[in-house]
């Protein structure tokens, strides 16, 4: 049974991927895959947009720094100028905090300017890949589109394909038919003229006119061939009565 299984599986995976290679059109594909690597370039575009934003927020944040740095030692100054050594101390400590603020930020700033400028490459080469891939693309699809009505041309010339496989047999038929049909014809024709059919344009008294027509020709050869044999043998005529169907002799006596 595994094996009967596997068997089903491999013939069953075969059958899906010949659909599939049937279904698929390589225009499509390309289009599919060119528009992938370019939603991949606006990605990339998109990710060194935000660096930017990035490195432009910690530049405003490293100038307000600066600004801050200028503003503390300028205090410590005119605290020391009134002998306020406290005052000055406390600024100096400040500006120095906020120095060391200042170089984490430089640091930071300086690492999104490495990994801007290597997006920045990655962008321009990527940019290169998906504009040769969309020569490249628009290449094949005319490639095949002309190998796709070549084929065509030659099947409608050559009679082959599924399509012209089906005009054949269409063609076939019909021809059977028609050779079928002209035989009935002939046929037909040849027992027409051996007279094997009855002329079905004589109608049969079948109407009531036509039997009551019918029996009234029938009595008056009767009542002729009556008249003919009384004739002969001189036999008188019938009376009433006998010819209402009684009994001619017996007729005065009952009376």
């Amino acid at each position: 049974m595994p094996g009967l299984a596997g068997r089903m599986s491999t013939v069953i995976k075969a059958k899906i991927s010949k659909l599939l290679d049937r279904a698929e059109d390589p225009s499509e594909t390309l289009d599919y895959s060119y528009q992938k690597q370019v939603e991949n370039l606006q990605k990339v575009k998109k990710g060194i947009a935000d660096m930017v934003t990035a490195k432009k927020r910690l530049q405003m944040q490293e100038q307000k720094l600066q600004q801050q740095v200028v503003k503390l030692d300028t205090q410590a100054r005119q605290a020391l100028s009134q002998n306020r050594e406290d005052l000055a101390r406390m600024a100096l400590e400040r500006k120095t905090l906020v120095q060391n603020e200042l170089q984490t930020i430089d640091q930071q700033i300086t690492q999104l300017e490495g990994q801007q400028e290597n997006l920045a490459q990655a962008e321009q080469r990527l940019r290169q890949k998906v504009e040769a891939f969309r020569t490249k693309k628009e290449v094949i699809k005319a490639q095949y589109s002309a190998a796709e009505a070549q084929v065509q041309i030659g099947e409608a010339a050559t009679g082959v394909g599924e399509e012209m496989a089906d005009v054949g047999l269409a063609i076939q038929r019909a021809e059977e038919k028609t050779e079928d049909m002209q035989a009935r014809a002939a046929a037909v024709d040849e027992l027409e003229k051996a007279g094997t059919f009855e002329d079905l344009t004589q109608l049969e008294p079948n109407t009531d006119i036509d039997r009551e027509l019918a029996k009234l020709q029938a009595g008056s050869q009767v009542d002729a061939e009556l008249e003919k044999m009384r004739a002969e043998i001189g036999a008188p005529k019938a009376t009433a009565s006998l010819e209402e169907g009684q009994p001619a002799g017996k007729g005065g006596e009952g009376s």
